[in-house]
């Protein structure tokens, strides 16, 4: 066997696998849930402030360098915070407030924009909290391949920042 063909079939290998990766999932979804000794309403207003959500956000507990800064109006769409930490740099705003839920949109730069959503419904005199995240990979190769391992990554903060709800709120 020449170079060239040596070349030529490790060339059509990375090939094969750079487009086998297009048949992994495109959307990421992670979700945890939790029953939260308190009332939805609190929950939902804590979480509709860049300021209110610094009293669960997962990442200040475990990155002491973490740094935020807030924008935007106290509380409501257009709510939200700049951070910079050892996770990386980005922003959250809060996008939509529903009757039930937050929505965010979260800007990571070329990491990508995942949506974020927190839900709390009334439940047993407490709140049943869903703390939830949509991802679309596209085409990227090594998205699509960190999107298979997406729900062990965020899983555990998302867990994280339910039990610091539970005492904040």
């Amino acid at each position: 066997m020449t170079l060239l063909q040596i070349l030529a079939a490790s060339g059509a290998a990375v090939a094969v696998l750079a487009a086998s990766t297009l048949l992994l999932p495109r959307q990421v979804h992670v979700e945890r849930q939790a029953l939260i000794d308190a009332d939805a309403r609190a929950v939902l207003a804590l979480a509709a402030s860049g300021e209110g959500y610094q009293r669960f956000n997962p990442y200040r507990f475990t990155d002491p360098d973490l740094s935020i800064t807030l924008f935007g109006p106290a509380s409501g769409v257009g709510s939200g915070f700049h951070f910079t930490g050892k996770d990386g740099k980005g922003s959250q705003t809060v996008a939509a407030v529903t009757g039930d839920a937050v929505h965010y949109q979260i800007d990571l730069g070329p990491m990508g924009k995942p949506l974020q959503t927190i839900r709390a419904e009334p439940k047993d005199g407490g709140a049943h909290v869903t703390w939830s995240m949509q991802a679309d990979m596209g085409f990227n190769p090594i998205g699509r391949v960190m999107g298979l391992f997406m729900d062990r990554m965020v899983g555990p903060t998302f867990e994280r920042g339910l039990a610091n709800l539970q005492t904040a709120a």
